[in-house]
C-alpha cells in the first residue's frame, strides 16, 4: 500500500513540471481543435496513477510511468475514433495512426524526449498567438501548460472562475477554428512571434515576484512556473535568443532573493532590512551566466533591468549598492521612450543617491500622470520622499491613499504599519 501523502505530493509535483509536455504531444496527435481532449487524457492518466499507486506503491519512474498511461490512453482513443471527422489523420507521419500495424510504433515516436520539448515550444507559441489577447494568452499557459486549475488561475489575477472560464473557452475556440498548428514558428515569423511569449511569461513573473491580486505578496509558483517557460526557451536552439537569456538572468536574479522578502506572518521585508545571507547564491551565480551570455544580441528592457537586479545581488550591503549605476541604466531605459513605472523606480534609485528633495522634485513630472492617479506605488514611493523631506502630514495624506488603493492584503498591512509609526513619531 502506498503512502497517501506521498502519492499526493509526487503526483502534484508531476502535474505542475510534466501536464504541459503532456498536453502538448497529446494536441499534436490529435489536432488543435481536440485541446480539451489532451487535457482529459492528462487527468485520466493522474487518476489512474492515483488508483493504481494506492495499492501498488509509487514506481520506481513515476514520470515514465504516467508517459506510458497517457499513451496508452490516446492509442485507445486513435482505434476508436481514426476515420472520425473530429481527427484529420490525412497528412505527413498522421497517416501512420490508421494502421494497427504503424500505429505504435508512430505514437511512440512522439514521445521522445527532444521532440517532446520541441512540442512543447510549439504549444507555447501556439497559446502566444497574435489573435489572442494578452490575457488569454497566459490564462491558456497557466492552464494547459503550468497545470494550474481554473480556481488557481482565478485567484492569481483576482477574478472569477467563470471568467477563466469563459477565457479558456474562447481561446479553444479559437484553436478549433483556426486549425492552429502548435509548432515552433518559421525564421521569418519567430522573430516577431518571441515577443509574445517572453511578454506572457515576464507577466506570470511579475504576478509572482510582487502578487497584485493575492494575499500573498510572493507566489513562488507563478516564479517557479516563470522560470521552467524560460528554461525550455533558452535549452532550445531556434528559442534561444539574447532577450529570453537576459529575462531568464532577470527572473534568476529576483528569484533569489525571494526568502528575505517576506517576514513573519507574511510581512513585507524592505531590501534595507533583508538578510542577505538568505539570498540564494546559486541562483545568483545562475543569473550572471545568463546574463554574460545574452550580452551577443541587442540591448533590450529585460537586460537593462536584469543589470540592475545584479546591481542589488553583488552588493553585501544596501549602503554598498552602486546607486549611480543604477540610475544610469534606468536614463538609458527611458532613452526611447518615456514609461511611467520606470520613471518611478528611477526616482527611488535617484532618492538613494541624490536624495529625497531632488528625487521628489522630479517625481513631479508623474504627478499629472493618469495611469498613477490609481497606481498605490506611486503614492507609497512619494510618501516615503515626504517623510525623508521631514513633510510629515503630507507623508500621513499620501501613505493613507496608497491603502486605500492597493490590492494585496500584505502590502496593505506593511503601509498600515509604516503610516502608524509615523503617526507616533508625530
Amino acid at each position: 500500500m502506498g503512502n497517501s501523502n506521498e502519492i499526493h505530493q509526487t503526483l502534484d509535483h508531476l502535474f505542475r513540471i510534466e501536464s504541459g509536455r503532456m498536453v502538448s504531444v497529446l494536441v499534436n496527435i490529435f489536432g488543435s481543435a481536440n485541446v480539451e481532449l489532451a487535457e482529459d487524457v492528462v487527468q485520466d492518466a493522474l487518476y489512474s496513477a492515483l488508483e493504481s499507486w494506492k495499492f501498488r506503491g509509487i514506481p520506481d519512474n513515476p514520470k515514465a510511468w504516467l508517459y506510458r498511461t497517457a499513451r496508452n490512453k490516446a492509442i485507445d482513443i486513435i482505434r476508436k475514433n481514426r476515420f472520425s471527422e473530429n481527427f484529420d489523420f490525412s497528412k505527413g507521419d498522421k497517416q501512420l495512426f490508421k494502421s494497427e500495424y504503424s500505429l505504435k510504433a508512430n505514437m511512440e515516436a512522439y514521445w521522445q524526449d527532444d521532440k517532446i520539448k520541441d512540442q512543447f515550444l510549439g504549444m507555447m507559441y501556439a497559446c502566444c498567438h497574435p489573435e489572442l489577447s494578452q490575457e488569454n494568452q497566459v490564462t491558456f499557459i497557466l492552464k494547459s501548460l503550468c497545470g494550474f486549475s481554473t480556481k488557481e488561475v482565478s485567484r492569481a489575477f483576482l477574478t472569477s472562475e467563470d471568467t477563466i472560464s469563459k477565457r479558456l473557452l474562447r481561446t479553444k475556440n479559437f484553436f478549433r477554428q483556426g486549425k492552429i498548428r502548435p509548432e515552433i514558428p518559421e525564421a521569418e515569423e519567430l522573430a516577431s512571434r518571441n515577443d509574445a511569449v517572453l511578454s506572457a511569461i515576464y507577466l506570470i513573473f511579475n504576478e509572482g515576484h510582487h502578487s497584485t491580486h493575492n494575499a500573498d505578496l510572493i507566489r513562488k509558483d507563478l516564479i517557479g512556473q516563470a522560470l521552467y517557460l524560460c528554461r525550455s526557451l533558452i535549452e532550445n536552439e531556434k528559442t534561444k535568443t539574447s532577450k529570453a537569456m537576459a529575462l531568464m538572468a532577470l527572473i534568476c536574479f529576483h528569484a533569489a532573493r525571494v526568502d528575505s522578502r517576506i517576514g513573519d506572518r507574511g510581512r513585507n521585508i524592505l531590501l534595507p532590512d533583508q538578510d542577505r545571507s538568505l539570498w540564494s547564491r546559486e541562483l545568483i551565480e545562475h543569473g550572471k551566466y545568463y546574463l554574460n551570455q545574452s550580452a551577443s544580441g541587442s540591448i533590450s528592457s529585460f537586460h537593462l533591468e536584469a543589470a540592475i537586479a545584479y546591481e542589488h545581488c553583488r552588493a553585501s550591503t544596501f549602503q554598498e549598492t552602486d546607486w549611480k549605476a543604477i540610475l544610469a541604466y534606468y536614463d538609458v531605459m527611458l532613452k526611447d521612450s518615456f514609461d511611467s513605472v520606470v520613471f518611478l523606480n528611477r526616482c527611488l534609485a535617484e532618492m538613494e543617491y541624490r536624495g529625497p528633495e531632488k528625487a521628489l522634485a522630479s517625481l513631479e513630472k508623474l504627478a499629472n500622470e493618469g495611469s498613477m492617479k490609481k497606481y498605490y506605488l506611486f503614492y507609497a514611493a512619494r510618501a516615503e520622499m515626504y517623510k525623508r523631506c521631514g513633510r510629515s502630514q503630507d507623508a500621513v495624506s499620501d501613505y493613507s491613499t496608497a491603502i486605500s488603493l492597493n490590492l494585496s492584503s500584505a502590502e496593505k498591512e506593511f503601509l498600515t504599519t509604516q503610516l502608524d509609526a509615523l503617526i507616533r513619531q508625530n
